[in-house]
């Protein structure tokens, strides 16, 4: 008898184009969200997105909650979920890049309260994902939490975000391409629950960006609503597995260990990008496509080795000999690699 069960969570509304901020407050109201919104945002997305969101809500006779983060720390989180506790407050709206989307989500999901994503940038999957990342020390921590319920991503406002803010987020797509290696490898070796389905989605969506990197240019809502679109599927991909797998193998292994020993050096997406080559080619060897993978990142302008990265050749090979114990995590990277291993595949793929 089958008796297998799975619990799937996906934003109820997903609205993506130009000037689609304007209707931020329609999304709430098809959601049927109700109460006094707080809404969680950063110094520059406050001018640019927050405070014409809170016009919208003004309008209707609603005054939000507002508040600005600097800093993404555990007791910012903290201090965000005790105003979201509140009683008058319904539901958190998070408007941002990385930092105050992902405090936001963080903080509803403590206070089993709604949540809706406003990107400003296109720069990581968790504008939709389930998953939250917050530095804490020198280390990052990755904690699940309830996706949005709706996504708002105005093309305009992506477009005009930081171009490397937008080559971190394809970076980050296109490196879905190892980490998908690298949760079937899991599979064949350790039996790691895998989905075939979420695993397709995530090469899916690191393919788009492979085969249109020439495409994706500064400035143009084109390219923002292709980014935007795949960040959507790897975010839908992670939900559906229920875990980060589809998105996350050793090249997030490898950036987590670049955070702990040289601290904001690099953007995530970024380093996982770089990570990606020199595990593709762990992977395949010269037969592999990390060639593919780096042509793809230099397309977009996002790096492809450690110089470009800003980061020594000799943090790079000890993040790579290192990485493989953050986490019970089976990888590519096995038990882990010898420094001369190491040096032969940073400088196979001419990251070093």
């Amino acid at each position: 008898m089958f008796d297998k069960s799975t619990w799937i969570r996906l934003p109820r509304n997903v609205v993506v184009g130009h000037d689609v901020l304007s209707q931020t407050v329609e999304v709430v109201d098809d959601i049927h969200l109700t109460g006094r919104p707080l809404i969680v945002t950063s110094p520059t997305p406050r001018e640019v997105a927050a405070a014409p969101i809170v016009a919208q809500y003004e309008e209707r006779g609603i005054d939000p909650e507002v508040v600005t983060v600097e800093k993404a720390r555990f007791e910012t989180v903290e201090a965000v979920a005790e105003a979201a506790g509140n009683d008058d407050i319904g539901y958190v709206v998070g408007v941002g890049g990385g930092k105050p989307i992902d405090i936001a989500k963080m903080a509803s999901d403590h206070c089993d309260k709604g949540f809706v994503s406003v990107p400003t940038a296109a720069s990581h999957d968790g504008i939709v994902s389930g998953r939250s990342s917050i530095p804490e020390g020198d280390t990052r921590h990755s904690v699940a939490a309830d996706p949005p319920l709706a996504v708002v991503a105005d093309t305009g406002i992506l477009a005009d975000a930081p171009w490397e803010l937008t080559t971190a987020g394809c970076a980050d797509i296109i490196s879905n391409y190892t980490a998908v290696m690298d949760w079937r490898l899991a599979n064949r070796l350790q039996d790691v629950e895998y989905s075939e389905y979420a695993a397709a989605l995530s090469e899916m969506t690191a393919e788009i960006l492979v085969d249109n990197a020439s495409m994706v240019r500064p400035g143009l809502e084109e390219s923002a609503w292709v980014v935007t679109k795949a960040l959507m599927s790897s975010g839908v991909a992670m939900s559906i597995a229920g875990s980060s797998r589809p998105a996350s193998g050793a090249e997030h292994l490898f950036s987590h260990q670049l955070d702990r020993l040289t601290p904001n050096a690099a953007l995530h997406g970024h380093q996982v990008g770089v990570g990606s080559i020199m595990t593709a080619y762990l992977h395949g060897g010269d037969r592999g496509i990390w060639r593919d993978i780096r042509d793809a990142l230099a397309a977009i302008d996002a790096p492809t080795t450690a110089d470009e990265l800003g980061i020594d050749p000799d943090v790079v090979i000890e993040s790579l000999t290192t990485c493989h114990a953050i986490r019970d995590r089976y990888t590519i990277l096995g038990d882990g690699m010898n420094e001369d291993a190491a040096r032969e595949v940073a400088r196979k793929t001419g990251v070093i």
